[in-house]
């Protein structure tokens, strides 16, 4: 995983999402979408019931998107938390004032993690120590996020500059890759438990008076759990999101991997989801219109696709192709995550024959169209 992973945003790299206004939770539609609450959100250290037993809470992040949902669903004798915020002070204070206020009376009894990146995952050591709970997450998030948190080195590793070279890094980006210290994870995820409690696609999560379906979706993450209750409500984390596209990128620990594919294929599966569930998304609002989304989705990537075909009608490296398919100009310091998404979509076109890779001698590669 490259250093820039902790940059990782949900949204369409590099566009910052303004704060929702906090006036009215006046329902609103919005490009097939329904916000039944507007775009309404809760203040941090605050929550907001959007069902029986489900409560919505809202955490600061230190990123470009500067915000993630997290939700409190009541389980009887206690508190099943989804997600937890970065590891940072303000969050940390924030928990605190919810401990003592809004949750009060009652222990939190569970921890579930939607997936290993650091504003889902980066609270659960702490939390989980707090309440002494397991922690709750599919065995490839847990085992990632483990990976991350103990791969700290004085410089890059030669695989990640490897990898910047074939993707078309100027010299100069590449040289300052190689100077820099490597591995940010832990920095802002606390000290994971040395144990997990695993959950996987199709398990059913008894939380107080509702069932819980787990299922899996791919590409942002390669085990990300959404949770699917009987009574229509879709806790989505960054699988299903309402107006920003979740972050599918390829890293160096695994080069030549097709997370498009896994993503693009997701949207297929979530689609025997029942196209009425309120989706309670990591970010942005809570909206209904699931089947709408998921095209959308899909559309936006299909778009880009055609468009990158179209553009390898000669030689292009990966950041060749950045114009192509970012609305905004990328600079040195984004180099990272488009990196990883513009390859993305590059190895999709690859593995499906639509373009074929050139490599020259000096390691750089560039595909063209067959």
């Amino acid at each position: 995983m490259s250093d820039v992973s902790l940059k990782d945003q949900p949204a369409a790299p590099f566009e910052r999402i303004p704060a929702s206004p906090t006036e009215s939770r006046a329902p609103q539609d919005l490009r097939g979408l329904h916000y039944p609450f507007g775009r309404w959100v809760p203040e941090p250290g605050t929550l907001f019931e959007v069902a029986p037993g489900i409560h919505w809470l809202r955490m600061p992040l230190p990123f470009g998107l500067d915000h993630i949902n997290l939700w409190a669903l009541d389980a009887g004798d206690g508190w099943a938390l989804v997600d937890t915020g970065v590891n940072m002070p303000r969050t940390k204070r924030n928990w605190e004032t919810l401990f003592a206020g809004p949750l009060a009376g009652k222990p939190v009894t569970r921890l579930i993690v939607t997936h290993y990146h650091p504003d889902h995952l980066g609270l659960a050591g702490w939390l989980c120590e707090r309440w002494n709970i397991p922690l709750e997450i599919a065995r490839t998030e847990y085992l990632l996020a483990r990976t991350l948190t103990l791969d700290v080195r004085d410089s890059a590793p030669p695989e990640a500059v490897d990898f910047s070279i074939r993707a078309g890094w100027p010299e100069a980006a590449v040289a300052e890759l190689r100077q820099k210290p490597w591995g940010n994870f832990h920095k802002i995820v606390s000290p994971l438990p040395a144990g997990f409690k695993r959950i996987r696609d199709k398990d059913v999560l008894t939380i107080g008076a509702r069932k819980w379906r787990i299922v899996t979706g791919r590409g942002h993450a390669p085990e990300h759990s959404c949770l699917v209750s009987e009574d229509g409500i879709m806790i989505s984390g960054d699988q299903v999101l309402p107006r920003i596209t979740s972050n599918v990128s390829v890293y160096p620990t695994e080069p030549f991997a097709d997370p498009l594919g896994d993503w693009l294929e997701s949207i297929e599966t979530l689609r025997h989801i029942d196209p009425g569930v309120l989706v309670l998304p990591a970010h942005n609002e809570p909206f209904t219109g699931l089947h709408t989304r998921l095209d959308q989705l899909r559309d936006d990537h299909v778009d880009k696709l055609e468009k990158l075909t179209a553009f390898c009608a000669e030689p292009r490296t990966a950041v060749d192709s950045f114009a192509t398919l970012f609305r905004k100009p990328i600079g040195e310091s984004d180099y990272g995550i488009a990196t990883g998404e513009a390859v993305a979509h590059l190895h999709w076109l690859e593995e499906r024959g639509r373009i074929r890779r050139i490599t020259d001698a000096g390691g750089v590669d560039r595909f063209v169209a067959v």
